[in-house]
This record gives C-alpha cells, structure tokens and sequence, in this order.
C-alpha cells in the first residue's frame, strides 16, 4: 500500500508542476445566452487562461442561495484530465452589504455525486430536478455560510452542465475545477477576498482533499485556511472488488460504474471490454440517461446481480493502479482538515472513511475528525452543518486547529 500512495502522491504533485499557475485578469465577462443554451460554449472555445470567464448571466435555479445579495451562473475555462482547456459551468453567490477590509472570505464547494449527464449538474436544478432533493440539502448549509457573510463559488465540474466525459473520482481535475472558480469568482467580483476554504460531501468531499491538498500550488495568490470533507469518498478498490463478490443487487454498483467509465475515458489502458460483460457493456448508456437517482431506482442497474457484471477474469491491473492514484488518504495537506462522517452512511461506509481519516494523520496531516451518530449519507451535511461553521469561522479568526489524529474516533461502529 505505501509503494500505491507513494506512487498517487509523485502523480499529484506531477501535475501541479505541469500546469503552472497562470494570472487571471479583471476584465468585463461576456452576458450568456437564456436557457441550456448557456452551457454550450462558443465554438471554436476562444483562447484563455485557466479561470477566465467566458460568459455570465443571473442564476435562476436552486443553487440561488436565498440569502445571498447577487446569484450568478459562470462559464469559465479550466483544464481536463490530459490538462486541455475546457468550459466548465458554476455559480457564484455573493453576500448582501459590503464586504469586510480584504474581501468577502470565500468557500470553494464541491457537490456530491448527481450523475454523468450534464442535466445533472447542480447549477441545472430546478424545484422539479432529477437530484432535487440532494440540491435542497446543500442550499440549506450553503445558505448558513452566505448570512455569516461568505462569497460560495460552486464549480459542477467538468462534464456537468457542459457536454462532454465527466471525470467522475478523479481527484486532480476536479480539484482544479473547483480552484480555477475561485479565479472566476473574482474576475466577476473583485469584492470577493483571496483567503478562502475548500468544502464538499461525498464524492465532493475527495474533491475537496484534493483540491486542498493542490491549492497551494495551484492558485497561489490566494491563501487556503482550511478544508472541510463531509463522508468523502475513498477505497474505490475495495468497493469495486465487494460489488465483484456480491450475489445481490448493491447500491454501489452504479458507482462502481460511474468510475469504470470515468477512469476508462481518460486512462487507454483500462479496457472495458475485459472488465464487464457483453450484457453490462449493452447498459452502460443506461447511466448517461438521467441521474443518479434514476441509476439507482429505475432499469437495468437498479436490479442488476453485482457479481453477474464481470467477465470471469476481469483484467482491472491498470484500474487499480488508478484508483491508488485517486485515494484521498495518500495526500498531503498543507491547510488543516475537518472531516465529518455521518455512522449510519450506507453510501460512504464509516469504516472506510475511519482508515482514510487514520491514513491522512500518518501523513502528518492536521486533522480534526468528528462522527455523528444516526445520521445518514446526506444527513452528515445537516448534522454536522454547526460544527463546520464553527470550524471555518474559527479558522478564518485566525485560530489555531486542534488535531484528534493520537485518539482518533470511529464511526464504523453503528
């Protein structure tokens, strides 16, 4: 396992030496077309720097946050998995009044799990959306930070509003999209400060440790205080070998796909075809229709026997090789870490969140870890909405962060 995280941590830092940070200019942004039409950037993209804005317009949807002053929908340039500029969509949501001396403090949110699709971004949401009720949550605790008078800027990541392969689990894009918002942010706002925290759940909360553990690096005239991870998501070897093994239908096995696609669009090793079988390969359009919901309660992946999927032999050498490289754990961070996990999750198992939390402390990570007991997957947000306030507020005071990593909790144990 050392030699795996030695291994993820050399490509992490390979890829910010790569893509060397770029300045953004100020400058007037463009005003989008109404409708979906926004999403679809003008072809060909026209050149620009990671985190320029390509065009705005007023945010209608239900990532509004009601307490916010201004609401803003963004199109903006940052690089994909082979580091190729490409738009990625977000929104900005600024506080009412006027900013304190230095700008408005501002957090980078990373979403959750939604879908591959780009109606599955959560800039796309309406009170009739396909992951509504997901979006719902997230206002309600994005909603808290904005009345305590923090700028939100919310990339939906590459694939996601936008067309294109969403690079679902992988850690160094997605990262790079959430940093490269908050360049855009300020080129819509100069009002908006440069210290900033990262925060996300589940899917969204890998995105943020590696977001976090990229900042430094990546957008170095801003100065990252600290990142807060709700149930974020880890051992994607281990669930893919679990979902390998089960005779039933699993909940994570439209996850387990989700990364299968995701990794096989950017990596040409991984072959598809001698993973999933002829049956499974037929379905996997299945999951660009609709959302996550949709791949969890409707057709085929819904009923599907787990086991049944995958050829005899699977050949999953350069899967692994891959997910090693995107396991939160390895990183090295140089903000203090927040964790929260909800100990009746069934979506990010407890325990596996309890080794990722152990295997950032041997990194010599500053972290503190805080279970909940009886809240769910979603329920860690809602739970632990007062303890991450708290946290970032006392981090943007300029306190110092305590560390549980010498008698760290469990909340494998529900």
């Amino acid at each position: 396992m050392s030699l795996l995280r030695n291994s993820a941590m050399a490509a992490v830092w390979m890829a910010m030496l790569v893509l060397a940070p770029l300045p953004v200019t100020a400058e007037p942004a463009a005003v989008g077309p109404a409708g979906d039409a926004f999403y679809t950037p003008p072809s060909p993209l026209p050149p620009g720097t990671r985190g320029s804005v390509i065009w705005t317009r007023s945010l209608e949807g239900t990532m509004a946050l009601p307490s916010a002053g201004r609401n803003i929908l963004v199109l903006y340039r940052s690089p994909d998995a082979q580091g190729r500029v490409v738009p990625v969509s977000g929104t900005v949501s600024i506080p009412s009044g006027e900013p304190p001396r230095g700008g408005w403090p501002v957090i980078t949110w990373t979403h959750g799990t939604t879908g591959l699709a780009p109606i599955c971004a959560p800039s796309r949401d309406t009170e009739n959306g396909p992951e509504h009720e997901y979006i719902a949550v997230i206002r309600t605790l994005l909603d808290g930070f904005v009345k305590k008078g923090y700028a939100i800027v919310a990339s939906d990541y590459e694939g996601l509003g936008t067309p294109g392969a969403h690079p679902f689990l992988q850690g160094v894009p997605t990262g790079r999209n959430a940093l490269d918002m908050l360049r855009a942010a300020r080129a819509i706002e100069p009002k908006i400060g440069t210290r900033y925290a990262v925060m996300g759940h589940s899917q969204g909360g890998q995105v943020d440790l590696f977001a976090a553990a990229q900042g430094p690096s990546y957008v170095p005239e801003f100065k990252q205080l600290g990142n807060v991870a709700f149930a974020p998501g880890s051992h994607i070897a281990s669930r893919l070998d679990a979902v390998m093994k089960s005779g039933k239908t699993e909940l994570s096995v439209p996850y387990v796909l989700y990364v299968l696609q995701s990794f096989a669009a950017s990596n040409r090793a991984i072959d598809l075809k001698r993973i999933l079988t002829p049956e499974a390969l037929s379905h996997l359009p299945d999951l660009q229709v609709g959302c996550m919901t949709r791949a969890l309660s409707t057709g085929y992946w819904s009923t599907a026997i787990a086991k049944d999927q995958f050829v005899p032999k699977p050949d999953i050498a350069a899967f692994l090789k891959m997910a090693a490289q995107n396991e939160p754990g390895m990183l090295r961070i140089a903000a203090p870490t927040l964790v929260v996990q909800g100990m009746a999750d069934v979506t990010v198992l407890p325990k596996d969140t309890d080794d990722a939390v152990r295997q950032l402390c041997t990194k010599r990570n500053v972290v503190a870890y805080k279970p909940f007991a009886g809240a769910d997957h979603d329920g860690s947000m809602t739970a632990g909405a007062q303890t991450a306030r708290d946290w970032i507020d006392a981090r943007f005071a300029g306190k110092k962060a305590e560390s549980n990593c010498q008698a760290l909790p469990k909340a494998g144990n529900e």
